[in-house]
């Protein structure tokens, strides 16, 4: 399979640059799976398509404020960091910009020194180790600090940060949002669980891989870098029974839908498990605990796409996003939304 293979053409007019006034007023479209039809609806629409007993799986991750600017103490050269994830209370896996002028032993000072730090290690990839010194709470002079690192296509500045996070989001840690989330109101979510839709939380820090193209001309030879991700007991077996009483498991994202199928045995049963996933799911995966999916529409030639394609058909995906462009919906993180059913 070649990475060539789901590339679509996308005029730039059409990437979402801000999120809309109100999260659940962006369009959706609907796509059957099996057949390919398509309908035009909006996002507020989706409680007409799920069912008493169905379970909605919803990823409670949030993004922090992991992009920083800084200068090289030495030097005062500018440099921008952004957080991965953390591996103690002072150190972080982070990507770094200039690569070339922070090696072991370069020390950085954020906003007039109330954080610095020490490059102490070179990671796999040209990532970097990185150890933090400050005073007090790390998350609050983050938050003093920090901005929220929005995709490289997004070229507006995000006038109100908890835009980029969904209103269910919880667990901090991610470098990236689960953006088919962003849809969701409180008072939608409400409405779902007064119509018997159960509503189930798992997490899966988002990490850059997720968004890093794929450079491999074969698909199956492209790998995935690892994100955390934990699906507790009572989901897993909350899962179980839906699916006993025929319901369906829909996913709210590609990450959801990621954390899932990283918990499933090859028999399809789904256990309670954390840890580090590394999936990478593409046509000709078999889904052993997703049955639907609400997504975004993703970048061309990205693994996003090829998770997408794999529960329906490349064939027909690329359809539906030929018909997306030429209906003008809005596209990547803060775009419209996909049912997939």
């Amino acid at each position: 399979m070649n990475t060539k293979d789901f590339y679509y053409d996308l005029p730039e007019e059409l990437i979402a640059q801000d999120p809309l006034l109100n999260r659940s007023s962006s369009r959706l479209m609907l796509l059957d799976k099996e057949t390919g039809e398509i309908e035009h609806k909006h996002f507020y629409d989706i409680l007409d398509y799920l069912n008493p007993g169905d379970c909605l799986v919803l990823n409670e991750t949030k993004v922090i404020p992991a992009r920083l600017y800084g200068v090289k103490e030495d030097t005062g050269a500018q440099v921008e960091v952004l957080l991965l994830h953390r591996k103690d209370k002072e150190h972080w896996e982070c990507l770094v910009k200039p690569g070339k002028k922070l090696k072991p032993g370069a020390r950085i000072s954020f906003g007039d020194g109330r954080l610095k730090a020490e490059i102490v290690d070179i990671l796999e990839e040209g990532n970097r180790l990185i150890r933090f010194e400050f005073s007090g709470i790390f998350e609050e002079v983050l938050d003093q600090l920090g901005e929220m690192p929005l995709p490289p296509y997004i070229t507006h500045k995000l006038e109100d940060r908890t835009r980029y996070n969904t209103v269910y989001a919880k667990e901090e840690g991610s470098a990236a949002a689960p953006t088919a989330g962003l849809h969701w109101t409180k008072e939608l979510l409400e409405q779902c669980e007064a119509k018997g839709v159960e509503i189930l939380r798992i997490t899966l820090h988002v990490g850059l891989g997720t968004f890093r193209p794929v450079k491999m001309e074969e698909v199956e030879k492209h790998h995935m870098h690892s994100e955390y991700y934990s699906v507790s007991q009572e989901v897993a077996e909350k899962i179980e029974a839906c699916k006993q009483r025929g319901g369906r498991v829909i996913c709210t994202g590609t990450t959801s839908c990621r954390a899932l199928e990283s918990a499933a045995r090859e028999s399809g049963k789904i256990e309670a498990k954390s840890g580090w996933t590394d999936i990478f799911i593409y046509p000709g995966f078999e889904f052993k605990v997703m049955d639907a999916l609400i997504t975004n529409f993703h970048l061309p030639e990205s693994t996003l796409l090829m998770l997408v394609s794999a529960l329906s058909s490349r064939e027909k995906i690329l359809h539906a996003y030929e018909e997306a462009v030429k209906e003008k919906y809005r596209f990547f993180s803060f775009g419209d939304a996909m049912f997939i059913h």
